[in-house]
This record gives C-alpha cells, structure tokens and sequence, in this order.
C-alpha cells in the first residue's frame, strides 16, 4: 500500500511540484496553458475517435470542459495535500474535531449514496405493472368548461 501513495505522489510531482517537472524553468502561467492545449489535443482526437459527426461537438465540448475541471481540480487537491501535509497532524492526534469537518465528511458520505442511487435509478427500467395510455381528457376537452363555446 505505502508503494501505491509513493507511486501516486511521484505521478503527481511529475505534473504539479514546482522543482520536480521537466517544465519547471517555464513561468506557472505557460505550464498552465501547456497542459489546457494537451487537453484540447487529447479531447479532439478522443471525440473524433469516439462520436459520430452529429453528437462530436456536445461531446468534445463536454470532454473539454471535464479535461479543464478536472486538471483544476487534480492541482488544487495536490497543492491542499501537500499543503496540509508540512503544516499539520492529524485529527485525531490534535484531538481537534472541528464540526466544519465533521460536516464535510457527512456531506461526502451523502452525495456519495445519492449518486449511487441516481445511477441505480437511471440503470432500472420501468417498474410500473399499469402502462400508461396518457391523460383521460384532451387538451380541447380540459379547455371546454372555462371558453364561451359549450
């Protein structure tokens, strides 16, 4: 297990630590753009791969802005670790249970069975054993009682 979060760490230093990646002489603004323009090649050829001509740009469009999220979200999480990790002890050994914490794991607990069940859901057919036929009055029919014309 120690091997896997080594191997992890090191995989994420090559991207994100400052005095570890082969960009590092390259202002952090040019790295940033470096690695958007390496989502935007990827997402292409992914999307062009992937979807037809008529579903390729929702698609790449919603790979891109994934890619974009997700490389955001990659380097904030890296940074609040490492952050996190020359600064701090754990909870339970400063004995600090601080409720905004607590919160944030019920939170995380939460959203988590919530989304499994929303993909259960999205998974199931429909249970229903009565099909539906649609409504016992048209629109014209609903309309009647309240027009001039009876």
């Amino acid at each position: 297990m120690e091997s896997l979060k080594n191997w992890m760490t090191d995989s994420a230093n090559i991207l994100f630590d400052d005095s570890k990646n082969d960009l590092r002489s390259l202002p952090k603004s040019v790295r940033l753009q470096i690695l958007l323009v390496l989502s935007f090649v990827w997402t292409t050829v992914f999307s062009l791969y992937i979807f037809s001509y008529t579903t390729f740009v929702f698609g790449w469009a919603g790979l891109y802005v994934a890619h974009i999220g997700l490389i955001f979200a990659v380097y904030m999480t890296f940074k609040q670790f490492h952050k996190a990790e020359t600064k701090s002890n754990s909870v339970f050994v400063t004995k600090n249970f601080d409720p905004f914490k607590i919160m944030v794991i019920v939170f995380v607990i939460v959203f988590i069975f919530v989304f499994s069940k929303g993909i259960e859901v999205l998974t199931k057919t429909n249970s229903y054993s009565i099909p539906y036929d649609g409504p016992a009055k048209s629109v014209f029919e609903k309309w009647l009682p309240f027009s001039k014309v009876k």
